[in-house]
C-alpha cells in the first residue's frame, strides 16, 4: 500500500526535491522513527525514475542531478549527524536509539545506491575509524559507537567494491580480538556474514572474492588461536566459524579441493585440512562455557556431515604437519559415520550434568574406544585420534556436577587400552595434565555405597591399580620422564590432604624400578615442603610414609650420591614418619644395605678421572661427614651467629641409619661401630670444658649433634608402653652420657655464667638449656640427684644475682643477661617439677630466694606496694651505645626482641607455677593476708594472658590452676573473671592446631578442677553459671572441631572417679551439680559436614592400617575420635556400683530420668525427623545407653519408671529407635515379671493413639517365649495374649495385621506346648479362631507383596536370629543392632573402642562381645518396620481448573468475521495484538507447538512462525492450541531460512533474544524487553543451533533453584511471553505525560 501511495504522489507532483526537503528535518533534531520510514519510503519510490534512462522517464537530466545531491545531502547532512547523536545518548534512551538507528540504516541503504558510485566508498571510509574505538571510549564529534558504525556498515556494504569489502573485513576481524564479548557477535553476523553474503550473491567475479574473503577469515583466526591460544581466544574464534560455517562447509568445498586440476585460486578454503581448525574445536569441545562447547560440536558434526555427503578420502595434510586429527576413508564411511554419531551423543548427553542421565552413555564410551583400539591395530594409522578421547574425559572431569566428574575419573581409572604402550603413551601428557588437576577434587575420595568406615576408598583402590598398569605399559624410556612430570605436578599447587594421600600411596605401590635421579628427588622434597605444611598430621605422617617408600623403590641409585639421600631424608619428620624403628625406618635401613655399593661416588677435591671408580660405603660416608661436620675454621675473636642446626640434623639421622645398617651385618658390635662413628665428636665434648682455646662455632657445632643424636636415638619411640625390648643402640648412647655429662654441664655453666651477652646468644643460650633438659632425661637417678646437688644450686643464685642487678642503661649485654637468668630458672623448675619429692635441701633454699624476689621488690619505692614487686617484669629494648634504639645496628634479631621479652615473660610463669605448688607463698605474704597476697597474685596472672602472646599463655594457666581453688571462697567475681578471660583467649585459638590443644587442656584443667566442680550454687552461684555456660560452649564447638568435647569429659570422668586412686566421695558428689555434661556425653556424636566427614574417615583408615603404616607409631596425637566422649561416658558409668553406694545408684538413676526426658522431648516436637538425622541418632543413642545401664537398676527405680518407658513405644520412632524400645521391654519383664499388667495395659488405651504403634507392643509379645517361663498363672497370661493378638489381627492397617500375624503364630505354639504339658487350661476354644487366622496368613503366598512381607518379617533378624537373654552384649547394643538397622556407619561402635577405657571390661554387669557369632553374620533386612499414621485418603474436592473455549468456536461456519485475517478477526472481538515476535521454526514436537500457539495467542503475541503450517492440522497440535490457530497470525519459516529471516527482522530494528545459559546472559527478573522484540525459541533437545546463536542480541537466563537444569520449551517460552507482556501491560497503563 505504501509504494502505491508514493507513485501516486511522485507521478502527480511536478516538483520532486520539494517533496523530499518536506519529508527531511533540521539538522540538530532527531525525528520520530515513522518520519524516517516514511523518507525511506519516498527514496525507494524516487529510486526507478533516478536510475532509468532519461529518454523513460518523466525527469530531466538537470533534475536528476539535482535530486542526486538532495539524496547525498540527506546522508551527510541528516543520516551521519543523526547517528552521531544517537550514539552519544545509547545508555540513556536503548530501545529509542535503538529503533531509531535501524530506520536511518535502512534509509542510508536505500539512500547509497541512488548517488554516485564513490559516495558509498567515502561513507565507509568515514565510518570505518569508528570501529577502532574501544566501547568505554566516548564517540567524539562526527564520530559513531561501535554498535551504530558496524549497523551502517552492514547496509553499506552491498553498494561497496570488492577492493574495499576486504579492508572492511580486516577491520572487522580486527575488532573481533579487541572488543568486549558483548560486541563481537554483533561485529561477527552485521560485517563478516553480510560480506560473505553479498560476495556470494554477486556476478562470477564474486566467487573468486568470497574464496579470497574465506581463506583470509580462516587463516586468520587459525593464526590467532595458534598464538595467542586461551579460552577468551577459543570463545570467539569458534564463534566466527559457526558463524561462517555454510560458507566454509559447504559440499562443493570438498570437491573443488579434491580435484588436481583446479588451481588453489579457485578452490574454496576447506577448515578440515588444518590442524589448528581442529584444536580449535578441541579446546572448543572442553571449554568452560557451554555455548563454546555446543558451537565447538556443531562445527564437527558439520564437517562429519560434509565428509558423508562427498563420499571422498579426506585429502593429506600440507608438509610438515605430522599429526592429523581428522580422517575420512570413504571406503570406512559406515565405520566413521557411527563412530562420530556415537561421539556427539555422548558429548551433549554430558550437557545434562546429572549422572542418572549420563550413566546409560557411558557404554558408548567404550564403543568409541574399541572403536579407535581396533582401527588403530587394522591400519596402523588409525581414522581416530586418540586426542579425540580425551576431550569427553576432560569434559566429564570439568562438570559441575561432582558425581559425575567422579563417573569419568573411574572409568578412566579403568581403561583397558592404556595397558597398550601407544595408547599409554599417547595419554601421559593427559594423564600428568587435566588427570592429576581433576585427582586434587578432595571430594572424589568419599566412600562408595557399601563400604564402611575404615575401607580405603573406592578410588583409591583403582587409582593404585592404575598406577600400577599405566606404567608398567609404558615404554620404558618414557616410565621416568613421566614420573617426575607427575610429581612435579604434584608441587605445582596446593594439594588437600586426602588426594594427596592417597596418590603417594598409589605410588608406593609401583614395581621397583630406577626411575628418580637427583631432580625427582628435589621435586619430591618441594611436595614435603610446598604443598603439606597445613594439613592434618596423621595424614601428612601417612603421605610421607608412601612417598619415602615410592623413592625407595624408585630411585636410580646409580645417578644418585648418599649425600643426595640423606639430604632428601631430612625433610621426613621423625615425630611424623621417618622416627627409629619403625617400619619405614627399618625399610630405609634394608634399602641402603641392598644399595650400598651402587651409589654414585660422591666428587672431592682433587678426585682424577677414575673417581667413577671409587666405592663409597654408608659408613665410611658418614665417619666422613662426621670429620667434615667438626672442622671449623679458627676463632676470629667477634661473637658468632649459632651454627645452622639442620646440618647436625642430617648428620645426626645419617649416624643413626648408618649404625642400624651394620647392625643388621652378621657379626657386628654395635658399640664399637657407634664409638668409631662418634670418636671425634666424643674427644671434642670431653675436652669442651677444659679447652678454652677451643673454636665456640666447634663446640656449639658438637652439642647440636649430641643434642639432636639423644633426641633421634636415646629412646625408642615406635617401642609400645609395657615392651621391655632392649635397644642396643640406644642403651649405646645412654652408657655415652656418664662420660660426658660432666665436662658438658662445666661448659654450660661457665658459658651461662657471664661470656653470652650479645643478641646471638640468645639463641645460643636455647641450645645449652635443651642439652641440660635432654642430659637430665637421660640420666639414672643417681646422675640427676648430683647434677642438682652440684649445679642447681649455682645456677638459681649466679641467675638471681642477675636478676637483682639494677641496670640504668638497657645495653644489649644487660638486657640478654637477664632473658637467659629467667631463661635458666625455669629450665631448672621443669626439671625439679618431675622429681618433687626429692628436691635436697640446698636447691629448697635457693627456690625460697627466688620466690622471695618474685613477690618482694629488690629496691621498693614509698609508692609501690610491698607484695608481687617483679610479677610481670618486663625486658626494655636494648639500645645501643650511644643511646639510640637502632635496629639497624643490631640486625634483624633485635627487630624479634618482642618474642625475646615474651619468653622471658612466660619463663616467670614457669618458675611462679612451680614454687606456688612446692613453697607457697612467701614467709612474710602469708604472716600478713594470704588472701591479699594470692587477690594480687591472680590479678598479675590476668594481666599476662593479655600480654603473653596466644601460645605462651599455658605456664599462666597453670598456675591460676593452683591459686584459684585457694581464693574462689573469698574472691568469686574474681575467679569468675579470670576463668571468663581464660576461655575468651583459647576460642581465639581454635583456628591454630599448634596451640591449641596444649591451651584448652591447660584451661580445663585449671576451671574445671576439682575444689572448682565441688561448688554449689550457694557457695558459688556466678562461678557454678559460669562453669555451665562454659562446658554448653565447648560442646557447641565440639561439633566443627572434633575432640573438644573428648578433652573436657575425660577430666571431668578421672576427677570423679579415677583410675586407680582412692575413691573421694565429696569429690565425687560434685557430678550432680554438672550431670548434664555426662548426659549430653551419652548422646554426644556431631554431625559433621561432608568435607569434615572425609578427613574423618580417611584418618580412620590410615589407623586401621595399623603398624604397616609408620606414621600411626609416630605421631603421638590425642584421641579425637568423636565417639571418645560417649565411650568415655559409658566406661564411666559402666564403672559406678549403684548397689553398694548410694551415690552411684542417685547418678545412675538420673542420668536414666534425663535420658527418658530427651527422648520425650524429641518425639513431642513437632520437627519431624528422618532417618540418621541428629534428633534419630540422638533418640538412639539413649536407648542404647539405657540397654547399658538396665542391670544396674534396682527394681524400686524400674517400678516408677516403667510406665514412662513403655509410653516411649507410642510415639512416632525410627525403626532402630523401636528396636532398642522392644528390647528394653522384653529385657524389664524378663527381669520383672510384675510389670506384666503395665504391659497388658499399653494395649487397652485409646486406639487412635496407638495407631500403628501397636506394633512395638507386638513386637514384644513375638518373643513370648522369653518372658513366659518366668511367669506365674502360664496358662492366664496366655489367654489374656491370645485375646489381644486376635484383636488387633482384623485390624484396617496391613502392618498392624502383619505384626499381628506373627504374634499369633509364635504365641499359639506356645499355647499348643502349655496345652501339652498342662491341659485344655481354657485355651482350646480359642483353638477354631485362631487356625482361620493362621490360615489366612499362609494363604497369602498366593497374594504377591503379602507374600513377600509375610516371609520377610519372619525371616528379619529381630524375630529370627536375634535373642534377647543371649545377645544382650556391648557388641550387640553399640554395633550389631545399628548396622542391622541401617543406622549411619559412623554410629556403630566397635567393642575395641570400649576395651581401650581402663577397668571398662572388669566392672561390665554383661558381655562385652556377642558370645553367639549368628547376628553379625546377617545383613539389613529389607522389611523396616512401618509407623507411620495412616494418611487421609478420602477424596476431597480442590479447586476445579476451568478451560474457557472461545464462544464463537460452535458456529464458526455462521459466522462472517471468521473469514477474515487472525488480526482483523482479533480486532472486531476487541482483542489488542503486541509487537511481539515469536520463533518456533526449530521446534518439531506438535504438542509443544500446540501449547505455544495457545500461549501466544492468549498474551497477544503478534505471531507465530512456525516452520511448516501443516502442524496446524495435526490432532496433537490441536488438542493443545484449542483453536486459537483461528485468532493468532501464523507464518512459515523453514530452518534453513532463519539466518536470512533473523538478518532481515534486525534490519527492521526488532531485538533478537533467545533463552540459552551464557556467561554475558542476563536474567530474565532483570531483562527489560524492547517493544519490537523477536523470541527465538531452540529445539527441544539441542536448544539454539550453534550458528545462530551469534544473530542473538540478548541472552536470557531463567533463575533456578532446583537441581534439574532445563525446563520444557514451551513453558520457558511461556515464562518470557508472560514477562515480555507483564512490562508492556504495565508500561501502556502508565497514565500519558
Amino acid at each position: 500500500m505504501n509504494s502505491l501511495l508514493i507513485t501516486a504522489v511522485l507521478s502527480t507532483s511536478p516538483d520532486h526535491g520539494l517533496l523530499l526537503d518536506s519529508l527531511s528535518w533540521s539538522g540538530d533534531s532527531w525525528p520520530g522513527t515513522e518520519r524516517v520510514e516514511a523518507l525511506t519510503a519516498f527514496m525507494e519510490g524516487l529510486g526507478p525514475l533516478l536510475l532509468t534512462e532519461p529518454n523513460t522517464t518523466q525527469l530531466s537530466a538537470a533534475n536528476k542531478k539535482s535530486i542526486k545531491e538532495k539524496v547525498e545531502s540527506v546522508i551527510w547532512t541528516r543520516c551521519l549527524p543523526l547517528l552521531s547523536r544517537i550514539s552519544g545518548e545509547e545508555g540513556e534512551e536503548g530501545m529509542r536509539c535503538r529503533e531509531s538507528t535501524a530506520a536511518v540504516c535502512r534509509l542510508l541503504s536505500v539512500c547509497v545506491p541512488l548517488c554516485d558510485e564513490a559516495v558509498p566508498g567515502k561513507v565507509a571510509l568515514h565510518v570505518l575509524p569508528s570501529l577502532q574505538l574501544s566501547v568505554e571510549e566516548p564517540a567524539g564529534p562526527g564520530r559513531l559507537s561501535v554498535e551504530v558504525a558496524s549497523e551502517v556498515m552492514s547496509a553499506l556494504i552491498p553498494s561497496l567494491p570488492a577492493d574495499l569489502s576486504l579492508t572492511i573485513l580486516t577491520s572487522a576481524l580486527s575488532c573481533i580480538k579487541t572488543l568486549p564479548d558483548a560486541m563481537v557477535s554483533k561485529i561477527t553476523v552485521r560485517l563478516l556474514l553480510t560480506t560473505l553474503t553479498c560476495s556470494s550473491s554477486s556476478s562470477s567475479s564474486g566467487g573468486e572474492m568470497l574464496t579470497r574473503l574465506l581463506t583470509l577469515i580462516l587463516d586468520d583466526l587459525c593464526s590467532w588461536h595458534s598464538t595467542h591460544s586461551s579460552p577468551v581466544v577459543t570463545e570467539r574464534a569458534l564463534l566466527c566459524l559457526t558463524a561462517l560455517s555454510d560458507h566454509l562447509l559447504k559440499p562443493h568445498s570438498l570437491l573443488s579441493s579434491s580435484s588436481s586440476s583446479s588451481s588453489s585460486s579457485s578452490c574454496d578454503p576447506d577448515p578440515r585440512l588444518s590442524l589448528q581448525f581442529w584444536r580449535m574445536v578441541q579446546d572448543g569441545l572442553t571449554h568452560r562455557d557451554g555455548v563454546s562447547r555446543k558451537r565447538a560440536l556443531y562445527l564437527l558434526k558439520m564437517c562429519v556431515a560434509l565428509s558423508e555427503q562427498g563420499g571422498v578420502d579426506c585429502p593429506v595434510p600440507a608438509a610438515g604437519e605430522d599429526e592429523i586429527l581428522f580422517r575420512w576413508a570413504s571406503n570406512r564411511s559406515k565405520l566413521l559415520k557411527e563412530f562420530w554419531e556415537d561421539y556427539a551423543l555422548v558429548m551433549e548427553t554430558l550437557e545434562e550434568n546429572q549422572v542418572h542421565v549420563v550413566r546409560p552413555v557411558l557404554n558408548r564410551i567404550d564403543t568409541l574406544i574399541q572403536t579407535t583400539v581396533d582401527d588403530s591395530q587394522a591400519s596402523g594409522e588409525g581414522l581416530f585420534h586418540p586426542s579425540w578421547l580425551l576431550c569427553v574425559y576432560q569434559r566429564m572431569f570439568h562438570s559441575e556436577n561432582k558425581s559425575l566428574m567422579r563417573e569419568g575419573v573411574c572409568h578412566l581409572l579403568e581403561l583397558q587400552v592404556l595397558q597398550q604402550p601407544a595408547f599409554a603413551l599417547a595419554f601421559s601428557q593427559f594423564i600428568v595434565g587435566p588427570f592429576m588437576d581433576v585427582l586434587s577434587e578432595s571430594s572424589l575420595f568419599h566412600r562408595s555405597a557399601g563400604q564402611r568406615v575404615g575401607d580405603c576408598p573406592e578410588l583409591g583402590t583403582k587409582l593404585e591399580v592404575f598406577m600400577k598398569s599405566f606404567f608398567s605399559s609404558l615404554p620404558s624410556e618414557h616410565r621416568g620422564r613421566v614420573l617426575l612430570k607427575m610429581i612435579q605436578q604434584l608441587s605445582s599447587k596446593h594439594w588437600c590432604a586426602v588426594p594427596l594421600l592417597f596418590l603417594a600411596q598409589a605410588l608406593s605401590k609401583l614395581s621397583p624400578s630406577p626411575l628418580l635421579g637427583v631432580e625427582g628427588l628435589s621435586a619430591l622434597r618441594e611436595v614435603l615442603r610446598c604443598t603439606m605444611i597445613t594439613h592434618q598430621v596423621l595424614l601428612r605422617g601417612a603421605a610421607q610414609c608412601f612417598l619415602l617408600e615410592s623413592a625407595l623403590c624408585l630411585t636410580d641409585v646409580s645417578v644418585v650420591t648418599l649425600d643426595d639421600l640423606f639430604s632428601f631424608l631430612m625433610d621426613f619428620r621423625s615425630d611424623e614418619s621417618l622416627c627409629r624403628g619403625t617400619p619405614i625406618w627399618n625399610q630405609t635401613c634394608v634399602w641402603l644395605l641392598d644399595n650400598e655399593d651402587s651409589f654414585k661416588p660422591r666428587m672431592m677435591d682433587g678426585d682424577g678421572a677414575d673417581a667413577d671408580t671409587k666405592k663409597e660405603t654408608v659408613r665410611s660416608h658418614v665417619l666422613n661427614d662426621v670429620h667434615n661436620y667438626l672442622r671449623v675454621p679458627a676463632s676470629t675473636g667477634h661473637t658468632e651467629k649459632l651454627p645452622d642446626p639442620k646440618e647436625a640434623e642430617k648428620l645426626a639421622r645419617a649416624v643413626l641409619l648408618c649404625v642400624d645398617v651394620e647392625r643388621s651385618r652378621v657379626g657386628a658390635q654395635i658399640r664399637h661401630t657407634l664409638d668409631s662413628l662418634l670418636s671425634p665428636l666424643l674427644d671434642t665434648l670431653s675436652r669442651v670444658s677444659t679447652n678454652i682455646y677451643l673454636p665456640v662455632r666447634k663446640s656449639d657445632k658438637s652439642l647440636q649433634l649430641a643434642l639432636r643424636l639423644l633426641q633421634l636415638g636415646g629412646k625408642r619411640s615406635c617401642q609400645r608402653v609395657g615392651e621391655e625390648k632392649v635397644d642396643e643402640v640406644t642403651a649405646s648412647l645412654e652408657k655415652l652420657v656418664p662420660k660426658l655429662i660432666d665436662p658438658i654441664l662445666e661448659f654450660i655453666l661457665r658459658r651461662l655464667f657471664g661470656e653470652l651477652q650479645e643478641l646471638f646468644d640468645v639463641e645460643r643460650a636455647e641450645l645449652y638449656l635443651c642439652v641440660l633438659r635432654t642430659l637430665w632425661d637421660s640420666s639414672a637417678q643417681h646422675i640427676q640427684n648430683k647434677t642438682q646437688q652440684t649445679y642447681f644450686p649455682k645456677l638459681v643464685k649466679y641467675s638471681l644475682k642477675v636478676l637483682k642487678e639494677p641496670s640504668q642503661i638497657n645495653s644489649v649485654a644487660n638486657q640478654v643477661a637477664k632473658a637467659i637468668a629467667m631463661a635458666t630458672l625455669a629450665t631448672v623448675c621443669n626439671l625439679l617439677e618431675q622429681e618433687v619429692t626429692d628436691i635436697q635441701s640446698e636447691t629448697v633454699s635457693a627456690m625460697k630466694s627466688l620466690n622471695e624476689y618474685f613477690y618482694f621488690q629488690t629496691s621498693p619505692s614509698p609508692q609501690s606496694p610491698p607484695l608481687l614487686g617483679n610479677f610481670n617484669k618486663r625486658l626494655q629494648k636494648p639500645r645501643t651505645e650511644d643511646g639510640s634504639s637502632d635496629v639497624g645496628v643490631q640486625g634483624p634479631l633485635l627487630q624479634d626482641w618482642g618474642r625475646v621479652a615474651a619468653s622471658f615473660m612466660r619463663d616467670q610463669w614457669v618458675c611462679l607455677s612451680f614454687l606456688m605448688k612446692t613453697v607457697g607463698l612467701p614467709e612474710c605474704a602469708e604472716t600478713s593476708r594470704p588472701p591479699d597476697a594470692l587477690k594480687a597474685a591472680l590479678s598479675c596472672s590476668m594481666e599476662a594472658l593479655s600480654l603473653l602472646p596466644s601460645d605462651l599463655v599455658l605456664p599462666v594457666l597453670t598456675f591460676m590452676e593452683t591459686l584459684l581453688p585457694q581464693l574462689v571462697l573469698h574472691e568469686e567475681a574474681l575467679c569468675v573473671e579470670a576463668v571468663t578471660l581464660s576461655w575468651e583467649l583459647v576460642q581465639g585459638l581454635s583456628t591454630n592446631a599448634h596451640d591449641f590443644w596444649l591451651a584448652l587442656k591447660g584451661f580445663v584443667s585449671m576451671a574445671f578442677h576439682q575444689k572448682l566442680l565441688q561448688m554449689t550454687d550457694s557457695q558459688a552461684p556466678t562461678l557454678t553459671s559460669t562453669l555451665k555456660q562454659i562446658s554448653s560452649e565447648l560442646m557447641e564447638l565440639s561439633q566443627s572441631k572434633s575432640g573438644v568435647f573428648g578433652v573436657l569429659l575425660q577430666h571431668c570422668c578421672q576427677t570423679w572417679l579415677p583410675t586407680g586412686g582412692d575413691r573421694d566421695d565429696a569429690v565425687f558428689s560434685s557430678v550432680f551439680s554438672h550431670i548434664d555434661i555426662l548426659t549430653e556425653a551419652c548422646v554426644y556424636g556431631p554431625v559433621f559436614r561432608r568435607d569434615q566427614r572425609l578427613v574423618q574417615d580417611v584418618q580412620t583408615y590410615v589407623e586401621q592400617l595399623g603398624e604397616e603404616c609408620s606414621a600411626n607409631v609416630a605421631v603421638l596425637s590425642d584421641n579425637r575420635d568423636e565417639q571418645f566422649p560417649r565411650t568415655c561416658a559409658l566406661a564411666f558409668l559402666v564403672r559406678l556400683d549403684p548397689f553398694n553406694l548410694p551415690q552411684h545408684q542417685r547418678l545412675i538413676e538420673e542420668v536414666v530420668l534425663d535420658l527418658l526426658k530427651k527422648d520425650n522431648d524429641i518425639s513431642k516436637s513437632k520437627v519431624r525427623y528422618y532417618s540418621n538425622s541428629l534428633q534419630h541418632r540422638v533418640k538412639n543413642r539413649a536407648w542404647q545407653t539405657l540397654l547399658l545401664l538396665l542391670p544396674k537398676l534396682k527394681e524400686e527405680f524400674i517400678a516408677s519408671s516403667v510406665k514412662r518407658m513403655f509410653e516411649a513405644g507410642f510415639c512416632s520412632n525410627q525403626a532402630s529407635v523401636k528396636y532398642l524400645m522392644e528390647w528394653m521391654m522384653i529385657l524389664i519383664l524378663v527381669k520383672h515379671p510384675r510389670h506384666m499388667e503395665h504391659f497388658w495395659d499399653c494395649f487397652s488405651m485409646d486406639h487412635e493413639k496407638t495407631k500403628t504403634s501397636v506394633c512395638t507392643f507386638l513386637s514384644v509379645l513375638v518373643h513370648f517365649n522369653v518372658i513366659l517361663p518366668l511367669l506365674t498363672q502360664k496358662a492366664a497370661q496366655l489367654r489374656k495374649a491370645l485375646d489381644i493378638i486376635l484383636q488387633w489381627c482384623f485390624n484396617h492397617n496391613f502392618s498392624v495385621r502383619l505384626y499381628a500375624l506373627l504374634a499369633l503364630k509364635r504365641v499359639w505354639s506356645l499355647a499348643n506346648e502349655v496345652m501339652a504339658e498342662e491341659g485344655d487350661c481354657g485355651l482350646g476354644g480359642l483353638s477354631t479362631v485362631i487356625q482361620a487366622c493362621l490360615n489366612q496368613a499362609e494363604a497369602m503366598q498366593n497374594t504377591g507383596n503379602a507374600n513377600k512381607n509375610w516371609l520377610r518379617i519372619q525371616e528379619h533378624f529381630f524375630f529370627g536370629a536375634f535373642h534377647p537373654i543371649r545377645d544382650h552384649s556391648v557388641e550387640t547394643i553399640f554395633c550389631t543392632f545399628p548396622s542391622l538397622s541401617e543406622v549411619a556407619d559412623d554410629e556403630w561402635i566397635p567393642p575395641w573402642k570400649f576395651e581401650e577405657h581402663p577397668g571398662f571390661s572388669d566392672t561390665l554387669s554383661l558381655c562385652l562381645r556377642n558370645p553367639s557369632p549368628d547376628l553379625s553374620r546377617l545383613q539389613p533386612g529389607d522389611w523396616i518396620q512401618q509407623d507411620k499414621g495412616e494418611q487421609n485418603k478420602e477424596d476431597r474436592w480442590a479447586e476445579v481448573q476451568k478451560k474457557i473455549t472461545p464462544w464463537r468456536l460452535g458456529i464458526q461456519e455462521q459466522e462472517p468475521e471468521l473469514q477474515l485475517v487472525p488480526q482483523q478477526r482479533a480486532a472486531r472481538l476487541g482483542k489488542l495484538h503486541g509487537a511481539l515476535l515469536v520463533v518456533a521454526s526449530l521446534i518439531d514436537k506438535p504438542t509443544n507447538l500446540g501449547g505455544l500457539c495457545r500461549t501466544c495467542e492468549i498474551f497477544g503475541a503478534s505471531a507465530l512462525v512456525l516452520d511448516n503450517l501443516r502442524h496446524v492440522s495435526d490432532k496433537h497440535f490441536q488438542s493443545l492450541s484449542v483453536s486459537s490457530e483461528l485468532w493468532l497470525p501464523l507464518l512459515e519459516v523453514k530452518p534453513a531460512e532463519l539466518a536470512d529471516f533473523l538478518q532481515m527482522k534486525k534490519s527492521e530494528g526488532y531485538c533478537i533474544v533467545g533463552v540459552e545459559q551464557t556467561a554475558n546472559s542476563q536474567s530474565l527478573q532483570d531483562y527489560q524487553f524492547p517493544e519490537k522484540t523477536l523470541l527465538l525459541l531452540g529445539n527441544e533437545r539441542e536448544g539454539i543451533p550453534a550458528n545462530l546463536l551469534q544473530m542473538l542480541d540478548v541472552c536470557v537466563e531463567i533463575p533456578q533453584q532446583g537441581i534439574i537444569r532445563s525446563l520444557n520449551v514451551h513453558v520457558s517460552a511461556a515464562l518470557l511471553i508472560w514477562e515480555y507482556t507483564r512490562q508492556h501491560l504495565t508500561s501502556s497503563s502508565t497514565p500519558a505525560d
